[in-house]
Order: structure tokens, then sequence, then C-alpha cells
């Protein structure tokens, strides 16, 4: 199992596997071809009013990182959480995001959750 972030502005590279959009909108000035992006399940993405609670700076990382785990308990966010791990049974996995600093956002928070093997 391999899984990764990357940010969805980087070209494309042979070892991404299925490439896969963790952002709820898409990223501004990329085309649909430009970004190679194979999966889109936007109820994995965090909730509009987490993401702008969190842009705002009205908390820590830490913080926001529990809220989106919970978040992730949702049904719907679950069964796609599932499907991403079974995507990761059967090759690398890309998560894109573009997030300035995918070391401090939600593709980081599934990143961790996705296995011991992301990378």
């Amino acid at each position: 199992m391999s899984v990764r972030v990357r940010r969805v502005y980087e070209p494309p590279e042979p070892d991404d596997g299925v490439r896969v959009l963790v952002d709820r909108l898409w990223p501004r000035g990329l085309s649909k071809d430009a970004a190679h992006v194979d999966e889109w399940p936007k109820a994995l993405t965090p909730s509009t009013e987490l993401r702008r609670w969190y842009h705002a700076g009205e908390g820590s990382y830490e913080e926001f990182a529990d809220r989106y785990e919970a978040e992730l308990d949702a049904p719907e966010a679950g069964e796609l959480l599932s499907y991403v791990r079974e995507l990761t049974a059967k090759g690398p996995v890309t998560l894109l995001t573009a997030s300035k600093d995918p070391e401090q956002s939600h593709a980081a928070v599934l990143l961790r959750l996705l296995g011991p093997d992301a990378r």
C-alpha cells in the first residue's frame, strides 16, 4: 500500500497511481485535463464550515484535525474513506490538494488515517 500527498498543481508523475482530489472546490486556474484527476470524492473533504473556520485562523491545526476526523465518522465520508483504502490495496494512490501547506492540511489527516505505509 502506497499513499502520498502532492499539490494538484504539480505535473503528474508515472508512479502517482490513482490520483484522488481531496479538496471540496476545484483548484483555481487548473483545467481538468491538466489536473489528471481520477477520483474526486467531495464528501470525503472537510465541510465548508470547517474549512472556513480553519482558514480564518480561529483554531490550531490539531483542533482542525480533530474536527475533521469527527466529520469523517459520518456514514458517507466513512464509506468514501473505505473506498480510498480499497484503492490503496490495489496500487499507489496520490492524494491531491491545492493547499499551499499540505503537511498542515486535511490531506495530511487523510494520509495518516489511510495507514502505516502512507508517505
